[in-house]
């Protein structure tokens, strides 16, 4: 296990050895790999996300977690768990907080999330929720806003999985990683459309090789933010093979999705969470079929 600690988030990389492991079954907390290999299992993540610990003892900081592998029932090898601590000084000017209020934004207020299949044209809901393996699944998400202020709609992170519940065993395919970007479009016809409105967003998605003629379920985070807002960790990006990565809401500042080649994290120093609203939500199940 290869850890390298941050100011403010770490990346940890676990290189297997044994052919028989299958590293999306690799967890760190709550959190799916941010990369996979054949042999390693990649994590990049900040210490606010995937339920990381933070502990103040005497001068010193330490963020905890465990890295898990969660084996399957037939699997020869064992599922394990490995501490993980990042350890710092404790900053000069940091004070136990006496009171942190937590929102619960899953549905609540007046804003309203929703993702759904849709027909060719995104004119309605699709017909079926069977693909053939190679065609274009559209994707709608969307937040009705009452009394807001105008906002953005992005997906912040999508999975395909086999299960409509994530489990430590549940066998993932990663669609958008890294705070927005569509990795899928890497090494496929994906894509983000035009938007026709800022809180709504359109996604097309091939129909990959996954877990063929089961249930598919797409596990989404959906956020929606000031759209004069957008950064490193705000964006919506897919890549296009002419012209590499591509900001979908404003292609001329598309350095922004320069880091989904590596880390996507904010340069800001304030409080990124500001003005934030997500919801968790899933889309299925649908299935993936194969001409015999």
């Amino acid at each position: 296990m290869n850890l390298d600690c941050g100011p403010d988030s770490m990346t940890l990389v676990w290189t297997e050895t044994r052919a028989q492991a299958n590293t999306s079954l690799f967890r760190l907390g709550s959190c799916f790999p941010t990369s996979l290999s054949a042999r390693e299992a990649v994590f990049t993540v900040d210490f606010s996300d995937c339920s990381f610990s933070r502990m103040v003892t005497g001068d010193k900081l330490t963020y905890t977690n465990d890295l898990m592998y969660v084996s399957p029932p037939d699997s020869p090898i064992p599922s394990f768990t490995r501490p993980v601590a990042c350890v710092y000084d404790r900053p000069k000017d940091w004070f136990p907080v006496i009171y942190e209020p937590v929102f619960d934004t899953y549905g609540r207020g007046d804003l309203v999330f929703d993702i759904g299949l849709m027909n060719g044209n995104f004119s309605g809901p699709a017909e079926s929720a069977s693909f053939p393996l190679g065609s274009m699944i559209p994707i709608m998400a969307s937040v009705v806003q009452k009394s807001h202020q105008p906002l953005l709609l992005l997906l912040e992170e999508c999975v395909a999985a086999s299960t409509p519940e994530l489990q430590p065993e549940s066998s993932v395919y990663p669609i958008i990683t890294n705070k927005g970007c569509l990795t899928d479009s890497k090494v496929s016809r994906t894509k983000f459309e035009p938007r026709l409105k800022s809180s709504e967003i359109h996604l097309l998605l091939q129909a990959f090789k996954f877990a063929e003629g089961e249930e598919v379920f797409l596990h989404c985070r959906l956020v929606a933010w000031d759209p004069d807002s957008l950064d490193h960790t705000r964006k919506a990006c897919h890549y296009d093979q002419q012209q590499g990565w591509e900001l979908l809401d404003d292609p001329a500042n598309s350095h922004l999705c320069d880091c989904c080649e590596s880390s996507c994290r904010s340069r800001k120093t304030r409080n990124t969470s500001a003005g934030k609203h997500e919801q968790k939500a899933i889309l299925g199940p649908l299935t993936i079929t194969v001409k015999s």
